[in-house]
Parts: structure tokens; sequence; C-alpha cells
């Protein structure tokens, strides 16, 4: 795997992409759609955060946060939210102790301007394109 290095903005805005394992279309399932709902509001509470948008496909999820000023930390967000959707799942697990649920990683871009805002709200699948 290369040098990928994570952007840490103190209350900055985040586009990501958060994937399920092997792409399993796991989140059209209302019970799967409760947990998750249940694990942003279980991490908001310890860790806040604003969501500002958020796209749930089967097998992946968009969102847009901005992060309050002073913290940085969307990483020990999205793993108290993939841990929490976790519990209770029988999931196999894997020799880590980590259930096969979730891509281990997850991709973020910092949204630079309002501009960059805009074409990641209205238009998400040309902002990949450019």
């Amino acid at each position: 795997m290369g040098n990928y290095r994570r952007i840490y903005l103190s209350g900055g805005w985040y586009f990501f992409t958060v994937v399920t394992y092997q792409r399993q279309p796991i989140l059209c399932e209302e019970k799967a759609l409760q947990r998750l709902k249940q694990a942003f509001k279980y991490t908001q509470k310890d860790h806040p955060f604003k969501t500002h948008a958020i796209v749930i496909l089967p097998d992946h999820l968009h969102c847009i946060w901005q992060l309050p000023d002073g913290d940085s930390n969307f990483s020990a967000r999205w793993n108290k939210i993939k841990r929490y959707f976790s519990i209770g799942s029988s999931a196999f697990s894997n020799h880590r102790r980590e259930k096969n649920i979730w891509q281990r990683r997850f991709w973020e871009h910092v949204l630079r301007d309002e501009k960059d805002l805009k074409r990641h709200l209205l238009q998400p699948s040309k902002a990949w394109l450019r």
C-alpha cells in the first residue's frame, strides 16, 4: 500500500465514502439502517460533528461532515461508528478479531471552498470525474 496521508483540518468540512466489506449490500436492510443511525447518534455524544448531507446506498455511503473548531479527528469518529454498528452482528471475524462488515479504510476529501462543497452536494458523480 502506498504512502497515503490524510489531511486533518481543525473544524474542517469533509466528504467521506465508507464501503461495506466486499461490497455486501447490507445497508438496504431496515435493521442495518437503524443500527447506522444509532451508531451516528452514539458517536456524536462524545465526538460531536455536524452531518450536512448523507447518501446511503446498499454497499456504501457518502456523507459531508463539519467538525467542531479545535477538533480534526474524523478517524476516531469513523472507528467508533463502525464498531458500534458491528456490535451484535453475527458476521465472521477475521484474524484481527474484526468483523467482516466494513472495509478497513475509508476515503475522505477536504472540501476546500464553497465551490467544492456545491460540487459534492449537487453533482457528486461529476466531482469525482475532474
